[in-house]
């Protein structure tokens, strides 16, 4: 078609003369012309494409901690990319300048596999991280990036909703994905409210991520009146607990108004009401995300309470690990790779 950004896509088949796409959990059936949910897939002559190959919104090098990933490679820095488009539908969205843009599809810049790859060399990164906006959307160019990323023995991380098939997480995982930070928005009522999904699933690729090796934490952003109740924080992080594990980490993370929200910010007490109910909950580590400078946005050993990891927004200020063990009490901490210099 001569636009590199426009490629048959991977998950799809033929479903009553429409084409049902296997990207996300949506399953979209899209007659010939038409558009999936998150404009970014199409039917053209009755072949399924991706409009995005390549098509990068934004491009920055970010601390991994911004995404936030508190145990996987701390100090690093990753290549951060992002497109265009939305699979879910919520109202708050932080970044709804590039997710609810459907107009600037196929007007980003365009970088190939490679090109990005050379440019996480070439700017001293450890690896790459697809975020900004739903990074399953980018899925034929993750596979591509991350295949070759591994090849230069980078890192491949994904900043997600987590509402991908089993097909895309286990082509992912294939590729080289090796971290996620999932986004858990709400319970099932929540969820099925304000993003019109079924939090089941995301559940489900949480877990099926984890046993096949991939480094998982999660995110909540907490939000007045949605998501702040104890009945619904205590439900994530019993689940967390439950089917992830205890040592799983869990960042309650401020909101700000943004696109259609004018509720005031999240309460920092609110934040630390939520940080107790995962603690009492029985999770290990429990943070306090979007308040620099907060005492909860370290890193605590879960038995002796000595300070781990100290951090000062996205700086680590002072790291304690030896050996990935506290030096207080030999306690074991999750940590995947060691502090990057």
């Amino acid at each position: 078609m001569g636009d590199p950004r426009i490629r048959e896509a991977l998950l799809f088949e033929e479903a009553e003369g429409r084409l049902r796409c296997h990207t996300c959990e949506r399953c979209c059936d899209i007659p010939k012309g038409g558009l999936g949910f998150c404009n970014t897939r199409k039917n053209i002559g009755g072949k399924l494409y991706t409009l995005e190959y390549g098509d990068i919104s934004s491009l920055s090098i970010n601390p991994i901690e911004k995404k936030p990933l508190f145990h996987f490679w701390p100090g690093s820095e990753a290549l951060t990319i992002g497109s265009w488009g939305c699979n879910f539908s919520c109202p708050w969205c932080q970044n709804y300048d590039i997710s609810k843009s459907p107009q600037n599809v196929g007007k980003g810049r365009y970088i190939s596999p490679s090109g990005l790859v050379e440019l996480v060399g070439r700017y001293g990164c450890g690896g790459t991280s697809i975020s900004f906006n739903e990074p399953t959307l980018l899925l034929e160019y993750s596979l591509d990036v991350f295949k070759l990323a591994k090849q230069k023995n980078y890192y491949n991380t994904y900043i997600t909703n987590g509402y991908m098939t089993l097909e895309a997480l286990q082509a992912l995982v294939d590729h080289g994905l090796d971290a996620m930070n999932i986004d858990i928005k709400g319970d099932a009522e929540v969820v099925e409210k304000f993003c019109s999904a079924d939090v089941e699933k995301i559940w489900r690729n949480a877990l099926w991520a984890k046993r096949h090796g991939v480094w998982v934490e999660v995110t909540t952003l907490i939000i007045p009146g949605v998501n702040n109740s104890e009945r619904c924080l205590r439900r994530i992080a019993r689940r967390i607990k439950d089917e992830l594990g205890e040592e799983t980490p869990w960042h309650t993370t401020r909101y700000y108004p943004a696109y259609k929200f004018e509720e005031d910010p999240t309460p920092r007490s609110t934040l630390e009401r939520a940080r107790r109910i995962g603690k009492e909950e029985g999770l290990s580590y429990v943070y306090v995300g979007n308040v620099p400078g907060h005492p909860y946005e370290n890193t605590y050993c879960p038995k002796c309470n000595e300070l781990l990891i100290e951090r000062y927004g996205l700086d680590i200020t002072r790291y304690q690990i030896i050996d990935g063990c506290c030096p207080a009490c030999g306690e074991k901490v999750p940590i995947t790779g060691g502090l990057k210099q």
